[in-house]
């Protein structure tokens, strides 16, 4: 015999496996244009109760009565896009900019990365266009 609190436990659970999966945190693509595709990205964060009692009473029929209750809270944030053109993939962020110097830093190294491939590609086809 299942005891009543496993089967509120249970129950909010399946909810939860209801409202959310792994297509809640990584979305459906999103096709913007002609090779230009967009993935949201969100943050789950959970809240959940659960609790009750056996007690015995004077009026109740019953030996051992329950009482008890359980809850949960889903909140759903959206955190970035994918950002997909052609063959370069990029990270979107949704939230508010860096909060620090270093934060910056760490947002900037993307970009810098590709600026010196950049670099040192064009300085390698002017090197060759001079020997030539």
């Amino acid at each position: 015999m299942s005891h009543p609190i496993s089967d509120m436990l249970s129950s909010s659970m399946e909810k939860l496996r209801g409202v959310t999966d792994v297509n809640t945190v990584v979305g459906e693509p999103i096709v913007a244009g002609p090779g230009l595709t967009l993935i949201p990205v969100s943050k789950i964060s959970y809240g959940y109760a659960g609790g009750g009692t056996d007690f015995v009473t004077k009026n109740s029929g019953k030996e051992n009565p329950f009482g008890g209750g359980s809850g949960c809270s889903v909140k759903i944030t959206p955190v970035a896009f994918l950002v997909i053109k052609g063959d370069n993939v990029r990270l979107l962020p949704v939230s508010e900019g860096p909060a620090s110097t270093a934060d910056r830093i760490v947002d900037m190294v993307p970009d810098l990365v590709d600026n010196v491939k950049s670099f040192i590609a064009d300085r390698k086809a002017e090197k060759n266009n001079s020997e030539i």
